[in-house]
């Protein structure tokens, strides 16, 4: 794909910035940032923006998607610490779908671990700027000048001026080599890292509803569509009638809406296609459709029945699958050698994003241009799948990215973007898609069901020494590659291949499982079922052993260690280890509880962070309440301390809805959930107390809007046995008349 240099005019216009000022382009996509101006001239390609006005403003160009996760204030408050710049004084504008802008994708929590660095960089190569003009202003040497809250000072006589007043000397600086960039030590921050010291550059537009999601974009003349899809996956019209919809108040017209089916191997999502009503409001809309006829071929998913094919791939885990790496040792004779012999099998339904905010999207196909307005999460992807269906060249579709209103992965997929294109093409207008909170539910791409059987061994003193672990779930390939009937590399090294312990001898098995619904990434992806059923097991193997629970763990840790992987972040044994230790310190595990209260724990490593999760539930009446969740995270150097909690509270929620509700099911291929009546979620009078405990460090930042989910079912299922005597191998406790 060609990437076309970006000067002064080129980002004036693209962003409606005033023309003046000082513009600063970053380029990260290599291993060393490269920081320059804008000046006309100049050939570069940069995908990280500031600009400098004479008045003082600073504005920073956010390349990754807003969904709650506070991504535009941690990015702007990292270039700004770094800058010197005053908080008052700091706006953001967010960018459209482009190449120019770097990788754009919002999802596997990689946006501080990836951008911190040209961040902070970019921020300190402005100050350096700033610190020579002012020197050439006042014929001093940069040694006496220092950057502080908006102004540089000359330390010399006290002298001080505003950022603003050096632009046009600023414009005239030759830019300083990357190995000269000096960037403040950590002691130094005052917004790195911090608490309650940034109000977030969205905060008051959220406060006062003002903020503007996808939902809320308007064009003149603009017309909205409801969809009505095939209940079952891949299902397509056979015939249908229109005429009662047509007599609904508002309607304006009824068209089909044919498949679009990627080719193979491609990683697009097109659309499932159905019968689109196109009215003048989005109430008329959705009623017209509820008044449409509509014969349905169902296809070959007409059969797919949730629970039966949970037996199914139960039953193929019970026999030897496809062995993956790493296999350590000899499992069957460690299991012959055994003094113990523990044995389980846990399984997981269909789970499905349900982010308030419904998939939707504007589009206006005219003049052999294609503009969109939509909350994704990958724009870039949305605009080449753009191209590839409609023929459209690159440079004449635009994304215009709004705030979004949740995510958790369904936003990265953008089939709803692809029907608001197809619709405005066919019918030459402006036109919203809107999906309806059932149509969310019943036609997603959802989390795999999921099975797996684990058989441990230990010897007289306790210790494991075997390990075998066999998973079977439908891969997320098999939305782009028919017949993916096995895991992903990338998937089992989410929690199976990838288990924080030493274990001498090991073997990972892989059982086959088809999909039947389309399969996507939701928040934490397969971390869920390997955190469910590794941090379960390990907990039936700690009783068996008589051993408590957290020594058991650190035991199996096994010793201080790295291990270097295709990353810059090897794994450390000792920073997991530290996070278990301070979960135990956190919840006071190990004291005594009132009568019907347990508390479980469970640790994982995903996406380069360590957890460790302690939860205390309540036993009344055969009834479970969560009583109090205890997160400790190690995510290296973090920038936006309230954020980073926020964003684990949410996990500790989110995690919580999936173990006590989460559930979706099929029955004759059709999913039987509709709403949140019946796919619940953990609502407030059901929240515990939350308690947040971040480990502060220098290692290079990992994720964080992910890895705090993947513990959180096991620590609380951990803790029911502890309260009960029952172990439950199977979600959600709904299923168990707990909750």
């Amino acid at each position: 794909m060609k990437v076309e240099n970006l000067n002064r005019r080129d980002f004036v216009k693209l962003f409606g910035l005033a023309s003046g000022g000082l513009i600063l382009g970053c380029n990260f996509s290599g291993d060393t940032p490269i920081v320059n101006s804008l000046e006309d001239g100049i050939s570069f390609v940069p995908n990280l923006f500031i600009q400098l006005q004479k008045n003082g403003n600073v504005t920073i160009v956010v390349t990754r998607s807003e969904m709650g996760q506070g991504i535009r204030t941690s990015m702007a408050s990292a270039i700004a610490d770094e800058m010197e710049a005053d908080w008052n004084l700091v706006s953001v504008k967010q960018a459209t779908g482009d190449a120019k802008f770097g990788n754009q994708n919002t999802d596997g929590s990689r946006s501080i671990r990836t951008l911190l660095n040209p961040m902070r960089k970019m921020g300190a190569m402005a100050k350096m700027i700033l610190e020579q003009a002012a020197a050439k202003k006042w014929n001093t040497e940069v040694s006496n000048c220092k950057a502080e809250h908006h102004f540089i000072i000359n330390t010399t006589n006290g002298e001080k001026v505003g950022y603003g007043d050096l632009v046009d000397e600023a414009r005239k600086i030759t830019i300083p080599q990357e190995k000269t960039i000096t960037l403040k030590d950590k002691k130094d921050f005052k917004y790195i890292g911090k608490n309650n010291v940034l109000r977030g550059v969205d905060m008051n537009d959220f406060l006062t509803g003002k903020a503007q999601y996808g939902i809320d974009a308007r064009l003149p003349n603009m017309k909205f569509a409801a969809i009505a899809r095939c209940p079952v996956t891949f299902g397509s019209v056979k015939s249908f009638d229109k005429s009662e919809a047509m007599e609904v108040y508002g309607v304006e017209d009824v068209v089909q809406l044919d498949r679009l089916k990627p080719a193979t191997g491609q990683q697009f999502y097109g659309m499932l296609g159905g019968v689109a009503v196109i009215a003048n409001n989005t109430w008329s809309a959705f009623q017209g459709k509820n008044y449409l006829e509509i014969e349905w071929d169902m296809g070959p998913n007409g059969s797919y029945d949730s629970e039966k094919f949970s037996e199914k791939i139960v039953s193929r885990v019970q026999e030897q699958a496809k062995i993956t790496p790493p296999l350590i040792g000899n499992v069957n004779s460690a299991f012959k050698k055994a003094d113990k012999i523990v044995e389980a099998t846990y399984s997981m339904p269909h789970l499905v994003h349900a982010p308030m905010e419904v998939p939707n999207a504007l589009a206006w196909v005219h003049d052999g241009k294609c503009e969109v307005w939509t909350p994704v999460q990958a724009p870039q992807s949305a605009r080449a799948e753009l191209a590839a269906f409609f023929g459209f060249n690159l440079e004449d579709i635009t994304i215009n990215v709004t705030l979004l209103g949740g995510g958790f992965g369904r936003k990265s997929k953008s089939d709803f973007v692809v029907e608001a294109v197809a619709l405005s093409q066919k019918l030459n207008a402006p036109i919203q898609v809107v999906w309806s909170r059932e149509d969310d539910i019943k036609h997603s791409y959802y989390h795999a069901q999921s099975a797996q059987y684990l058989k441990g061994s230990l010897d007289k003193e306790g210790n494991v020494t075997g390990w075998l672990h066999r998973t079977a779930f439908p891969s997320i390939l098999s939305s782009f590659k028919p017949i993916s009937d096995y895991a992903a590399g990338f998937e089992l090294g989410q929690g199976f291949t990838n288990i924080p312990y030493e274990i001498p001898n090991f073997q990972l098995e892989n059982a086959k499982a088809e999909a039947h619904l389309r399969i996507g990434w939701l928040r934490s992806v397969y971390n869920i079922i390997s955190g469910f059923g590794v941090n379960s097991f390990v907990d039936e193997l700690a009783v068996a052993s008589g051993k408590d629970p957290i020594d058991f763990r650190l035991n199996l840790i096994g010793k201080d260690r790295k291990i270097e992987g295709r990353s810059q972040h090897p794994y450390d044994s000792s920073r997991m280890k530290n996070v278990l230790k301070e979960v135990k310190k956190l919840s006071n595990f190990g004291q005594s509880l009132p009568e019907g209260h347990g508390i479980g724990v469970a640790i994982h490593y995903s996406f380069y962070s360590y957890v460790a999760t302690a939860v205390e539930v309540s036993v009344k009446n055969s009834k479970v309440k969560v009583e109090n969740v205890y997160t400790v995270l190690d995510c290296g150097m973090y920038v936006n301390k309230d954020a980073v909690v926020n964003q684990l509270e949410g996990s500790a929620i989110f995690g919580m809805s999936i173990t006590l509700f989460g559930k979706i099911s099929t029955k004759d291929g059709a999913v039987e959930q509709n709403n949140f009546h019946d796919y619940q979620m953990t609502r407030m009078k059901d929240a515990p107390n939350i308690h947040i405990q971040l480990i502060d460090n220098d290692h290079q930042p990992t994720g964080v809007g992910e890895p705090g989910v993947p513990p959180v079912s096991a620590a609380i299922c951990n803790a029911i046995f502890n309260a009960t005597g029952k172990r439950i191998r199977k979600l959600p406790l709904s299923e168990h008349g707990l909750v």
